[in-house]
């Protein structure tokens, strides 16, 4: 299967998620959104939203990435992505989209070329309509707003957020025919280093990256996971857990929250139990809650490279047409 495959699982594993990310008690999963087997809109109040502890202060216009969303920090209830559209993207998914046609545009992907692309986009006004910002693209523009280089503005943050834009990584340099593995590992390591140096992420984004490629020759989900070993991730104990119920798994042995590498362990539980059923690996990851959108970009880029995605993802998914390179 084809890197595009996996960059496409991620963006609609995301979407999915949209209206219950964050969600961190699924009772309110159950009430709000009672047995969606689609994409929908989210809705305010969210029971869990924690926006209201914080205040969003920019030093200036280098740093001031969500503008008219920051007068609702310090609301309560507030939706995360209160304004994103049914098949819509949250932030980090719109940027994969950006770095993809980055790659495609440009013939190859070039860090300082990605990271002045970074900045401009998240620096124009309306580009994004999300609430919400990770903490970790708040620390790269207030260290840039300070004045340091755009190469030095990352954190050794360790959330699973930090493996977002590494399938759209893979499938653009796949676009333009640059599959060396060894240059693969070396460009997701640059990507991922320059916003999460962290050593957690970047194992974990390494072995996203050598899950994907076995799977890019055919391997099935299941092989792959059993041959390709992971100091960090206990295969015994999801084998262990698969006929559990997925909020027995993911939400009492396992967190729901974005810390590595456990969750990305919860990732590959999904992964692992819905080997072939793209759908059904979607849905269980998004009605667990917790980090779900960006634990969907593991599950979703996984699970799509064995059994590709139905028609109907794709058809309503609303970055089908950010995706061509023929766009401004």
């Amino acid at each position: 299967m084809s890197f595009q495959n996996a960059f496409l699982g991620s963006l609609v594993a995301d979407a999915v998620s949209m209206p219950v990310h964050w969600y961190y008690n699924t009772r309110g999963i159950d009430e709000d959104y009672p047995d969606f087997d689609h994409y929908i809109a989210p809705k305010n109040p969210h029971p869990d939203s924690i926006l209201w502890r914080s205040r969003y202060q920019p030093i200036g216009e280098k740093d001031d990435i969500l503008r008219e969303q920051s007068k609702y920090w310090g609301k309560r209830g507030v939706h995360y992505h209160q304004f994103l559209r049914p098949g819509e993207n949250t932030l980090n998914l719109k940027l994969a989209c950006e770095l993809y046609r980055t790659i495609i545009k440009n013939g190859e992907y070039d860090p300082d070329t990605w990271l002045e692309r970074y900045a401009e986009v998240m620096l124009t006004p309306g580009w994004h309509l999300d609430t919400y910002a990770e903490e970790y693209h708040r620390a790269f523009f207030t260290h840039y707003a300070r004045g340091k280089k755009l190469s030095n503005c990352g954190i050794e943050d360790i959330h699973i957020g930090g493996l977002s834009l590494v399938p759209a990584l893979l499938a653009g340099l796949e676009a333009v025919d640059q599959t060396d593995e060894e240059h693969l590992f070396q460009s997701v390591h640059n990507l991922v280093k320059h916003t999460h140096s962290h050593p957690h992420t970047l194992t974990s984004a390494r072995n996203l990256t050598q899950i994907l490629i076995e799977l890019s020759k055919r391997a099935e989900i299941r092989n792959v996971l059993n041959t390709f070993r992971m100091s960090d991730v206990p295969l015994n104990k999801i084998k262990a857990l698969e006929n559990m119920p997925d909020r027995k798994v993911v939400g009492e042995t396992l967190s729901t929250a974005c810390y590595l590498p456990e969750s990305f362990t919860a990732a590959l539980y999904f992964a692992w139990k819905y080997s072939d059923d793209f759908s059904l690996a979607v849905l269980a990851n998004a009605k667990v809650g917790g980090d779900n959108c960006h634990r969907g970009v593991v599950v979703g880029s996984i699970v799509a490279m064995q059994t590709g995605i139905p028609e109907k993802w794709l058809r309503d998914l609303k970055c089908m047409d950010e995706l061509r390179c023929d766009q401004s």
